[in-house]
């Protein structure tokens, strides 16, 4: 994107620090940030242990171990939710993003939204993203429009897809809706629509994670050597449903499809971290790892029955408790983030702000951002995070507020009655009779005894403050309106 176009559309960008952020752009680090799909708390073996047996993760806890590991990484309940508020350190809802942009529904990043790839390109960086989007079916929405020079490869919806493009045909569907939900592998180069490569249908999944790794390790190769920085996002999809892989990886976990798909994900991070080794860029690029929300848990499929390990927590992808939003996070930096393990707390919002403190970033003052500059956390100057509350949002109802080690619900997610039973998005919701459930996570982290009726009702205040704080900034940036697929 040219200093011209910048400058028009943040006017707080000054010319004189654009052109100073150009200069210097040369020492500082590389970014390249991993992003993997629907990865609970208890899959990886630097989390749980090594308690899931033949599901190892080697090279992904090499991460862990050379750089912070998080134990209280926070997101939002689901892919599209996360990934906003990794993008736009914004609550999802201030996009109108807090669902999952199912097939066929609009939505998704505006002209006007500033991103993390609008961040990195304000000084200097050459940015690219590879993988999965889910940010909106538009080009306006995509990434080469959304602040990255390159759209390595990827798609622009959610694995589910080839499930869906699978049945149309077999249950009737209109060839107009056939046409338009057969999900495409698509690229791009500088702003405008992508090029579509080919179709993303069921032999392609099995494949798609070394395609993705293999872009990425070609980027990393040709930006290497030059002048400018670079910001590298790789939006992996595993180990999110359909699990199916390569005849190489099948078996290799004794884990079933869900294990096996986990240990290629280990493998492609492996590839990745020996391509910035290779490149002699290792020691100034921080690398980050992390997971949109966590895993699901409930029965997906009758031949994918090993499924996802979210920890002592309960809940899954979509619904508002600790399983669903609590999920793996690690950071390495050699020689500026000292390696160790971490509980406090940071959530997926609070990247923005950080990164651009680290690299000399302005982040926009025109709208409210809800993440915290975690810098003084990452580099040791403190030792305590930056944060101490978090809310989650389904919809456009406040589902949990979460202060210090307090977990309060307002609102109630189950199971349905199916069998087998379905959490998550897919489950129900009850009403409470006026006051909220609260939990204290770290002495009860399955969330078993609702302390609000035995002295825990001082909560409320906290609580309270909390929520309130944000309905304030509405009063100047309203939220636009939330996505919902059952109210019209």
């Amino acid at each position: 994107m040219s200093i011209k176009k910048l400058i028009g559309k943040w006017s707080s960008f000054t010319l004189l620090f654009i052109w100073a952020s150009l200069a210097y752009g040369a020492d500082k680090p590389n970014v390249v940030l991993m992003l993997v799909d629907n990865l609970g708390f208890g899959d990886l073996s630097s989390y749980n242990m090594g308690t899931r047996g033949g599901i190892q993760t080697p090279n992904i806890d090499s991460i862990a171990n050379e750089g912070l590991q998080l134990t209280q990484f926070l997101v939002e309940p689901g892919c599209t939710p996360s990934r906003a508020g990794l993008l736009t350190g914004q609550y999802s809802i201030r996009n109108g993003m807090s669902l999952i942009i199912a097939p066929g529904s609009a939505g998704g990043l505006d002209e006007g939204d500033f991103t993390l790839g609008h961040l990195f390109q304000s000084v200097g960086y050459n940015t690219a993203y590879a993988g999965k989007w889910h940010l909106g079916p538009n080009a306006v929405s995509q990434p080469q429009n959304q602040g990255f020079d390159q759209w390595l490869i990827g798609f622009k919806g959610t694995t589910d897809q080839v499930v869906y493009a699978a049945n149309m045909e077999e249950l009737g569907a209109p060839e107009t809706i056939q046409e338009a939900l057969s999900p495409k592998i698509l690229e791009a180069t500088g702003p405008g629509e992508p090029r579509e490569v080919r179709d993303y249908d069921f032999e392609y999944r099995k494949i798609i994670e070394g395609d993705i790794a293999r872009k990425s390790i070609e980027y990393i190769e040709d930006s290497a050597d030059k002048e400018e920085p670079f910001f590298l996002m790789v939006g992996f999809t595993r180990p999110h449903f359909p699990n199916d892989v390569a005849d190489e990886f099948k078996g290799i976990s004794g884990a079933g499809k869900y294990g096996d798909s986990i240990v290629e994900l280990d493998i492609r991070t492996g590839e990745i971290l020996q391509a910035i080794e290779n490149a002699g860029v290792e020691d100034n690029t921080i690398v980050i790892w992390i997971s949109d929300n966590g895993a699901t848990v409930t029965a997906t499929a009758i031949d994918e029955v090993h499924q996802g390990d979210n920890g002592p927590f309960r809940g899954e992808l979509g619904d508002a408790y600790e399983g669903s939003i609590r999920t793996a996070g690690m950071i390495r930096w050699p020689g500026k983030i000292n390696p160790g393990k971490s509980n406090e707390m940071f959530s997926i919002h609070d990247f923005l702000p950080t990164l651009g403190s680290i690299i000399g970033a302005e982040v926009p003052d025109d709208r409210p951002i809800d993440g915290v500059d975690q810098t003084d956390f990452l580099l040791g100057n403190q030792d305590n995070s930056n944060r101490n509350s978090l809310i989650t949002f389904i919809g456009d109802r406040v589902a949990a507020v979460r202060w210090n080690q307090f977990r309060v619900y307002p609102m109630v997610i189950n199971p349905t009655s199916n069998n087998p039973a379905v959490g998550g998005y897919l489950g129900t919701v009850t009403e409470t009779a006026g006051f909220p459930q609260i939990f204290n996570i770290e002495a009860d982290p399955k969330e078993r005894v609702d302390i609000a009726p035995t002295g825990g009702g001082w909560i409320m205040g906290p609580y309270l403050q909390t929520v309130s704080a944000y309905r304030a900034t509405l009063e100047e940036y309203p939220n636009p309106p939330a996505p919902n697929v059952t109210k019209f």
